[in-house]
């Protein structure tokens, strides 16, 4: 668990909140009354989202009120509705004069589907919940949207490691940026020096290194024809200085980047991951550079964090 100082919640304004059930969960990202800021990147080629035609840089919605990170692959995207009924309950939405307001939540989706059994996803309820529960202080690990996750399935569901949530902060001076993510990805996990720290494992129990796997040919999934595992990797890179859109896109384009950096291979046709983009504008503008280079730094550890403190 992360303090407020080292997480996403050293942005001022941001609070974070976790629904956790049996093999899935949903995480919302709660923006301060009167919205955020917010754009996003999308990397890999079998997302599931919601609402993200709100962060293009021409939309009327200048803002967004939440984001909501959620299992349950596209049936989880139902959960949006619970923070909507949430932030409704309490005015904060795009108003829309005598009805009231429109809550603004764009959601983004990782498959964490069960290969057997009755298959299981968060609903609108779970995720007012986890609203309920936002606040500064976040949990990490097998939480929230990180509860059924998996890393490391170049070889197919058995030999995956457990993948989870994870969150950290860089800073220079008055400017911070955090980071959420949740690491539920086909490809495996490496540490600062290059090395593999969570992923696919050989019938020795060594790593097998996917990148190198498949380059010499090996079969997806383990076998020619084999069904595709639950994979995607799902992020937050939020700051306090004064982006606007076109900035916020290249922030998230950034934090992708320092994703693609850790987690190898990324981006694949079989992840569906999606880096939104936040900014509160407590802070004067700063150039995108600036901001990109700290997402780059506190990316890599919010994965780490995702992988290690994640229940074995």
């Amino acid at each position: 668990m992360s303090s407020t100082a080292e997480s996403l919640a050293a942005v001022r304004g941001l609070t974070v909140g976790h629904a956790t059930g049996a093999g899935t969960g949903c995480t919302v990202i709660l923006a301060p009354p009167g919205g955020v800021r917010a754009a996003c990147a999308v990397r890999g080629r079998a997302s599931g989202t919601r609402e993200l035609d709100a962060l293009g840089p021409g939309h009327l919605a200048g803002h967004v009120d939440a984001v909501l990170l959620t299992g349950g692959s596209a049936y989880g995207l139902g959960a949006a509705d619970g923070v909507m009924r949430w932030l409704r309950a309490r005015g904060r939405g795009f108003p829309v004069g005598p009805a009231g307001v429109v809550p603004i939540v764009p959601a983004a989706v990782v498959f964490d589907l069960p290969a057997g059994g009755a298959p299981r996803w968060p609903t609108a309820a779970d995720a007012e919940r986890a609203c309920d529960a936002a606040s500064t202080t976040i949990a990490e690990g097998s939480v929230g949207a990180g509860t059924g996750a998996t890393v490391g399935k170049v070889r197919g569901r058995e030999p995956a490691m457990k993948g989870g949530l994870g969150t950290w902060a860089a800073r220079a001076g008055d400017v911070v940026v955090g980071v959420l993510v949740v690491v539920n990805a086909f490809g495996d996990v490496r540490g600062a020096g290059g090395e593999i720290i969570a992923g696919a494992r050989g019938p020795d129990g060594t790593f097998v290194d996917a990148v190198r796997y498949l380059a010499e040919g090996g079969a997806p999934f383990g076998s020619p024809g084999a069904a595709p595992p639950p994979n995607t990797t799902l992020g937050v890179v939020a700051t306090n200085a004064a982006l606007d859109k076109v900035g916020l896109v290249a922030l998230a384009q950034a934090a992708g980047d320092a994703l693609a950096r850790r987690i190898t291979p990324f981006g694949t046709l079989f992840d569906g991951d999606v880096m939104f983009a936040l900014s509160t504008a407590e802070r004067p503008p700063v150039t995108a550079l600036q901001a990109e280079a700290l997402a780059a730094q506190a990316v890599p550890v919010a994965v780490e964090r995702a992988v290690r403190l994640a229940n074995r």
